[in-house]
């Protein structure tokens, strides 16, 4: 028997944590301002929008949080796996504050559907517009960390919903200003909280595949038990398991049936750096053993 392990020291959330705070700085800042400007124009499409930031700020300020807990040693000598996770629950907190502002915003125009209402149109094409730019800038800013961690990913597309929704507000408040119709604000409203619920869907799915021990997105298992059964030495690869612990951090066990035990060193060596090489799986525990157990071969997990 043998057993083989790769650590990888890297973390995705981590790396890229400054690009969170630079962008929590942003949109909480901006929340106030689209805030105050929603409720003193009377546009649904703003006070939305604003909805929505403040989602955003809760969100990114619980990504913020949650990538230092992350990188925190474990002292208790419970966690063996440290405290990744955090990151992935801080991106389902995520998508409950988008589904929950979502719901307000189709709810509340709902209501307003039918209703004449006053709206000041300056106000809200000049904070749509500070919105967008202040989005746009957010959106370069996550999107370099976006493919490698989900909790990055979750504020990105946080982001992405808001610069949709500043898009909105600049139409609304332009439809609104030309057509003299306050209900185009109401039906841009409407949109933009279908548009967050969608987003949020997506995203959660995502979340409840890392939490259910999915395979990683786009990795095939057929594919990684024929790469390691092409390990020169290697007869049969059984009971594989990967998953993800978190963003960018992959694991894996496997066991590799040998026909010549004398060679599980190298036989070994050479699998653990194809599942790093090819895979990206740094943490990889491997069991060698001589010929497949009863015990093994009844497993259904």
């Amino acid at each position: 028997m043998g057993a083989g392990h790769g650590h990888g020291t890297g973390h995705a959330g981590g790396r890229h944590r400054w690009r969170l705070m630079v962008a929590f700085g942003l949109v909480a800042t901006f929340f106030v301002v689209e805030l105050v400007f929603g409720l003193i124009s009377g546009s649904l499409a703003l006070i939305s929008d604003a909805g929505h930031m403040a989602a955003d700020v809760v969100a990114l300020g619980a990504a913020l949080t949650a990538t230092k807990i992350a990188t925190r040693p474990d002292r208790s000598g419970r966690r063996s796996y440290g405290s990744y996770r955090a990151e992935i629950f801080a991106s389902g907190f995520t998508v409950l504050i988008m589904l929950g502002v979502s719901a307000y915003v189709v709810i509340e125009a709902i209501s307003r559907l039918g209703e004449d209402i006053e709206i000041q149109t300056g106000p809200v094409l000049v904070v749509g517009v500070v919105g967008l730019v202040i989005n746009v800038i957010s959106i370069v800013l996550l999107r370099g960390g976006s493919q490698e961690s989900l909790n990055v990913k979750g504020a990105y597309y946080e982001v992405i919903a808001d610069a949709a929704g500043s898009v909105g507000v600049i139409a609304a408040g332009i439809l609104v200003a030309t057509t003299g119709d306050s209900w185009w604000d109401t039906v841009v409203a409407l949109a933009i909280g279908v548009f967050v619920a969608v987003r949020a869907i997506v995203l959660g799915r995502e979340v409840l595949a890392v939490l259910g021990q999915h395979v990683p997105e786009g990795m095939q298992l057929d594919q990684v038990v024929a790469d390691l059964e092409s390990v020169p030495g290697v007869a049969d690869v059984h009971d594989l398991h990967v998953w993800t612990l978190t963003s960018g951090m992959y694991v894996a066990t496997a066991h590799l049936v040998v026909a010549d035990e004398a060679a599980s060193q190298s036989v070994l060596e050479e699998a653990r750096g194809l599942m790093r090489t090819k895979h990206r799986i740094e943490h990889a525990t491997l069991q060698v053993e001589a010929s497949a157990t009863k015990a093994c071969e009844e497993s259904t997990w």
